[in-house]
């Protein structure tokens, strides 16, 4: 297998900015517990992958206090920051960077806990017979796409935060004449009606 990074874009899960559409539902610091259960449930499923190195993408920067808890956890990755500009740039730019050293790259995020180490594993070995990868999530984004090329309109012309950004993705691969294989789809955790997916067990304090 060529060389991989999986790059999980994280942010700080603090009281009162993370998950605020659950904060009517878990309260602030209810929704802070969760994406911090959600952020250490993908670093495990990505390290336990083994299917190359892995790197925390954060804002604030990785060098900011309120990522100290975290660094001191001595995990086996690689910190970077997000950097400037609205989600496209910013992963155009984590895949440039990536894509310039390895074969293929992994981006995610921390808000699907369906996403385990076995469709990890499942997307690597799809990037060794195709150009992309995707597994769309439920709510029309995507909570996984892998590529082994860089090309800045992957990332352009798409309506972030919408239900349309998977389609959107998939149309501006398919104008590029790339091969992409599909996997399952899979649920994020952004609103209330999404916590019935949640494992048994996560909302306890």
């Amino acid at each position: 297998m060529s060389s991989i990074r999986i790059v999980i874009f994280a942010k700080a899960p603090l009281a009162g900015l993370a998950k605020t559409r659950l904060i009517p539902v878990l309260g602030e610091e209810g929704s802070a517990r969760l994406a911090a259960r959600m952020l250490r449930h993908t670093v495990t499923e990505a390290l336990a992958a083994e299917v190359g190195e892995v790197e925390l993408c954060v804002t604030p920067a990785p060098n900011a206090p309120e990522w100290q808890v975290w660094r001191d956890l001595a995990w086996t990755v690689d910190w970077q920051p997000q950097g400037d500009g609205d989600l496209g740039a910013r992963l155009a730019m984590a895949t440039q960077r990536c894509l310039a050293e390895r074969g293929a790259v992994l981006l995610i995020g921390t808000d699907c806990p369906g996403l385990t180490r076995d469709q990890l594993r499942e997307a690597a070995v799809r990037l060794q017979s195709h150009d992309a990868v995707i597994i769309p999530s439920t709510d029309g984004g995507y909570v996984l796409l892998g590529l082994t090329q860089y090309r800045p309109r992957v990332f352009q012309g798409i309506s972030w935060s919408t239900d349309t950004v998977a389609f959107e993705t998939l149309c501006q691969i398919g104008a590029l004449g790339w091969t992409v294989a599909q996997l399952p789809m899979l649920r994020d955790i952004d609103e209330p009606a999404d916590l019935v997916a949640l494992p048994p067990g996560w909302l306890a304090s």
